[in-house]
């Protein structure tokens, strides 16, 4: 669970004392190897204290890529496990600027402050409001927001997520997804739970952060949610599914970021006519946001692509847009084990790839049991194509742009 701070750990931890501490701690290696003779020294130089600043000084090591200003955190494992990346939340609350300019935001659920510095330091943003029940989170918020100078003015305060305490003209919200059980995606076992929220702030514009496994189909259906379902991944990993009130903006939207720059964005108001499904020279995985917000039909009438089936979400060209992984496919065969062993020997397969989709397959279980020897790297997509499970080996993945 990690180190539980106290009110008086922060306290320190942002004094003249504890932030030269810090840093003498930041000189330790601090792995857990290291600990183990590290560790006596620095309770002989710090006493209670030297827990607390390990348990910093590693989270910021963590947190470098996530999080900006990572070297000046003050956060436990647990709430940056919990925070939003910064490009994520940067992207979200650029989105606010443009659609509310000047408008004041308030994040009733704001833990160390990740959303808050994002929406502070954004262009358009006229006001940031920042609560939560945690006063010690809270004291690390405010550590965090106010380190350095923001663009737009600032408050943290400690309240109940589910008691309007403001009139900001945008309200956002993180519920807690872990229950006793561990992990949850269950709409009723979020803290706070999401139906609440949505009850207790109708008629206002409210984005509520969710798990990228949230049914929000299930949530459209049977509890009437009208408004969008954003999903969001980072360098190709879904980050997040964030629900928006707002009815006039598209149903559902993708919204695909990367650290280089050439991210996109796709909604169900863009059109999604494309031609019949067959197989051409490359297969392309789109990425988890447009396959999680149910827009591969959309994004590959952008890119002229096809499906190869109906029903599965990998699509065939016969180019790989930029930036995205495509396969060039060399050989297509049937599903069985024997089948695909003969085959990949008869390559001189030695490493192998294996993505599978709209199949049980375990990839990990069947690369062991093709007990390839060979030299030569290749990937091997398994689908169905109607009823049938199909094979199609193929390159190594390469990138739009690259190949």
């Amino acid at each position: 669970m990690g180190y539980e701070f106290s009110i008086d750990d922060v306290a320190f931890l942002r004094s003249r004392h504890g932030r030269k501490a810090l840093l003498t701690t930041a000189e330790s290696t601090l792995t857990p190897e290291a600990l183990l003779r590290e560790m006596p020294d620095l309770r002989a130089r710090y006493g209670d204290r030297a827990a607390a600043l390990v348990e910093i000084v590693r989270t910021r090591r963590k947190a470098a890529g996530k999080l900006a200003d990572a070297g000046e955190l003050l956060a436990g494992d647990v709430a940056l496990q919990q925070a939003t990346a910064s490009a994520v939340a940067e992207h979200r609350a650029a989105d606010i600027a443009r659609h509310r300019p000047d408008a004041v935001v308030h994040d009733v659920t704001c833990s160390i402050g990740a959303e808050v510095v994002a929406l502070a330091d954004t262009p358009g943003i006229a006001g940031v409001i920042g609560s939560d029940t945690d006063p010690v989170r809270l004291a690390m918020a405010e550590h965090n927001i106010g380190h350095r100078d923001r663009r737009a003015p600032w408050v943290v305060a400690r309240a109940d997520a589910l008691v309007p305490t403001s009139t900001a003209d945008v309200v956002i919200a993180d519920p807690a997804r872990r229950s006793a059980r561990g992990r949850t995606f269950r709409l009723d076992e979020l803290d706070p739970p999401l139906m609440e929220l949505l009850t207790v702030y109708a008629g206002r514009e409210l984005a509520v952060k969710c798990a990228p496994g949230l049914d929000y189909r299930l949530l459209r259906d049977r509890f009437g949610f009208a408004g969008q379902a954003q999903a969001v991944s980072l360098d190709g990993g879904v980050r997040e599914v964030c629900l928006w009130s707002e009815i006039t903006r598209p149903a559902r939207r993708a919204t695909v970021l990367r650290s280089r720059g050439d991210g996109y964005e796709v909604t169900s108001a863009d059109p999604d006519e494309i031609e019949d499904p067959g197989v051409d020279d490359w297969i392309i995985d789109p990425d988890g946001a447009v396959v999680r917000a149910g827009l591969v039909r959309h994004y590959a009438r952008r890119h002229g692509l096809r499906q190869l089936d109906p029903q599965i979400a990998y699509l065939t060209g016969d180019r790989v847009p930029s930036g995205e992984r495509g396969f060039r496919v060399i050989d297509r065969f049937g599903t069985s084990e024997r089948g695909l062993r003969t085959a990949l020997a008869a390559r001189d397969c030695g490493s192998l790839e294996i993505l599978v989709r709209g199949i049980d397959v375990d990839p990990d279980r069947l690369r062991k049991r093709l007990k390839l020897s060979g030299s030569t790297p290749y990937a091997l997509i398994i689908t169905r194509i109607g009823r049938a499970g199909t094979a199609f080996l193929c390159e190594p993945g390469r990138r739009g742009g690259d190949a």
